[in-house]
């Protein structure tokens, strides 16, 4: 009697604990929609605006690893997904999707890269070859396909971030490890007394592993408690067609704009944009010079990006082929008629067979959240929650239990592989077994210009095969950026070629004829955005941005009388490449206010903080120097010198 009472009290506990986090989830969930939340802290200042939301220097922190042949770079992120609030280790993540060939849980496979165009393998000389890819890359800048028909050799992928609740809550498994960041622990309580240190502290796990994914009771089965833990990892998708450049738009991030003094243009040019995608490719309006669109601003119930994600699979993999019929209702495609739903892919939105209480058969995942999508799975590594429905037939009362299982995601970025993954005109000797990487470095060789220092051959990690002159001449100011991050590697007869990496970059360096291109396009919704408060400042913000188009919807027009003195962008710098490893080849930029410009031109020294890159910033001193005609650090970190490798010479980007 005694054991049955206490039974029923750890039941009753467990039970008022489940509520009580329902209550916090369902809180979450109707302030905000899924998406990111917060990076972490780097800037602060006498204004709320001066400090990070998403990325005051790059959206979720993305970066560059473009030495490396899969991996692509991304920083710390807080985020929310289905009410759930969680904290990610270092992002960085390989192009890896879901498995093709079989259902097992967390199967994956590496995405094939683009072929390289036969019109350029048929050249008979570098040179030439040369040429005619800067054709192409030429024709996709201005989406131009019968200039050459880039469409094939230019494809996109959507990266997204994907979590669910899984039933291991003894060992932490990190779902897609690299050879840069993976979880700092393999012990669940492990990671949960360092973040309860790290939150009474105040410090931070320098190597940036430290996750925050939170574990709850997902049921209570006579007595027993079953605890579930959230866990989360990044993937991408190929997608199936051809994705134009016009169906971007840059959002407009008022606080980072005005933290910088940038406009719309200036601040797309930078990591720290994030874009809009049209709701229909028609609606999508491109400019080359700018290498975006602008879009029409419409409503709607499904989108481009609706079709996107739909095309992704959940825990099930591409062969996944899941039907819905909680509740006795099969679910329906939402905008194809009559056909069933794939539930095992991820999808916003749905029909049921029948009409609801208001008369309607279509519904979202998630009551407010305009961004949640939800895939089902019946993997056992995945949690339920179980669901009785009892329904009265032929006059008795008729129950049965229900117990799907999913999993949520959000879309983080599409990215552009371009034909450089695969073109390697000097036919450099690739190593991608495990000894690779040590071997073409073996005896210290570090990519330089002569036989006994320059790699012999590529790897995964050293990825370097896209000829130099790809970018430009050497010594043109312009092309300054291609020649620094040049190293040397020996082709077949041994002689020394200057190449470049050919990984996935943000922007490349600048293509003669072409210019600079953009190939990784942010796109994550932000929790705020499903915030009523954040809606209303989102009108005001085009209202104000728009006056003239809105005038007709003001109250009382306002009228500028006089010229009015208007506030001068931030200068903005990037510093050389470093040279040692760890932490890796990298750059830095940094912003510095007018005025400290106008008195850096007068020979002052002024302090600054770069951006964080390779999990660092630098405190350097800057100065323009009149005589090199140059700009200068003339301490970094307190030294004399970076200690990673950076020169003393920066470089100022208009």
């Amino acid at each position: 009697m005694r054991m049955k009472y206490l039974e029923n009290s750890v039941e009753t506990l467990a039970r008022q604990t489940m509520l009580q986090q329902l209550f916090v989830d369902e809180r979450t969930r109707s302030d905000g929609d899924s998406g990111i939340k917060q990076v972490r802290l780097t800037h602060k200042g006498t204004r709320s605006f001066l400090s990070d939301t998403a990325g005051q220097d790059a959206v979720n922190g993305i970066h560059d690893h473009s030495n490396y042949k899969s991996l692509v770079g991304m920083g710390e992120v807080e985020a929310v997904m289905n009410g759930v609030e969680f904290r990610t280790r270092h992002n960085d993540f390989e192009l890896r999707m879901p498995s093709k060939a079989n259902q097992n849980y967390h199967a994956t496979e590496k995405i094939p890269f683009p072929a390289v165009p036969p019109s350029v393998l048929s050249k008979h000389t570098v040179a030439e070859q040369i040429t005619e890819m800067q054709n192409y890359f030429k024709a996709w800048k201005y989406q131009d396909h019968r200039l050459k028909d880039y469409r094939p050799y230019f494809k996109a992928v959507l990266c997204y971030m994907e979590a669910a609740w899984t039933k291991d809550t003894k060992t932490a498994k990190d779902e897609f490890p690299n050879d840069r960041h993976t979880m700092v622990s393999e012990d669940w309580s492990d990671i949960e007394q360092k973040n309860r240190f790290y939150a009474y502290a105040g410090g931070r796990d320098l190597s940036e592993n430290l996750v925050f994914l939170p574990r709850t009771i997902m049921n209570v089965k006579n007595g027993t408690v079953e605890y579930s833990q959230w866990n989360y990892r990044i993937l991408c998708h190929p997608l199936n067609k051809d994705v134009p450049l016009k169906v971007f738009e840059p959002i407009d991030d008022l606080a980072t704009r005005l933290s910088k003094k940038y406009d719309i243009r200036q601040i797309a040019k930078t990591k720290a944009a994030r874009f809009n995608l049209a709701t229909y490719e028609r609606h999508g309006h491109y400019d080359p010079d700018l290498g975006y669109g602008w879009i029409n601003d419409v409503a709607y119930s499904s989108s481009l990006l609706d079709d996107y994600m739909m095309q992704i699979p959940g825990k099930n993999n591409y062969p996944g082929n899941l039907i819905e019929d909680t509740f006795g209702m099969k679910m329906f495609h939402p905008t194809i008629r009559g056909k069933v739903l794939n539930t095992g892919y991820y999808h916003r939105r749905y029909k049921y067979d029948r009409a609801g209480a208001m008369g309607t058969t279509t519904a979202n995942r998630g009551y407010t959240d305009a961004h949640m999508w939800a895939a089902q799975t019946n993997s056992d590594h995945i949690s339920n929650i179980e669901i009785t429905d009892c329904q009265k037939v032929n006059n008795k009362r008729v129950c049965k239990q229900y117990h799907p299982k999913y999993s949520y995601a959000i879309p983080l970025e599409i990215i552009y592989m371009t034909p450089l993954l695969s073109w390697n005109p000097y036919n450099l000797n690739f190593h991608g077994d495990a000894r690779g990487d040590a071997y073409v470095t073996a005896g210290g060789r570090h990519g330089g210009f002569n036989a006994s220092t320059a790699f012999t051959g590529i790897s995964e990690k050293n990825f370097y095969m896209t000829p130099k002159e790809f970018f430009g001449e050497i010594g043109h100011p312009v092309y300054k950026e291609a020649e620094e991050s040049a190293v040397g590697v020996l082709d077949h007869h041994h002689n020394v070629q200057k190449v470049l990496p050919s990984g996935t970059r943000v922007f490349l360096p600048s293509i003669p004829g072409v210019g600079r291109l953009r190939t990784r396009y942010p796109i994550a919704p932000l929790f705020r955005e499903g915030s009523s408060v954040y809606k209303e400042l989102d009108a005001l913000k085009e209202l104000v941005n728009f006056i003239d188009s809105h005038s007709n919807l003001l109250q009382d027009p306002p009228s500028l009388v006089g010229k009015v003195p208007q506030l001068q962008p931030d200068a903005h710098f990037r510093t050389t490449l470093a040279t040692k490893d760890p932490p890796g080849r990298h750059y830095h930029e940094l912003f510095i206010e007018h005025a400290d410009y106008e008195r850096a031109l007068r020979h002052e020294k002024i302090t600054v903080e770069t951006t964080q890159e390779s999990s660092h910033t630098h405190m350097v001193e800057i100065t323009y120097d009149s005589h090199s005609h140059h700009w200068v650090i003339t301490q970094c970190d307190g030294e004399q010198h970076c200690w990673d490798g950076h020169s003393n010479m920066l470089t100022k980007i208009d």
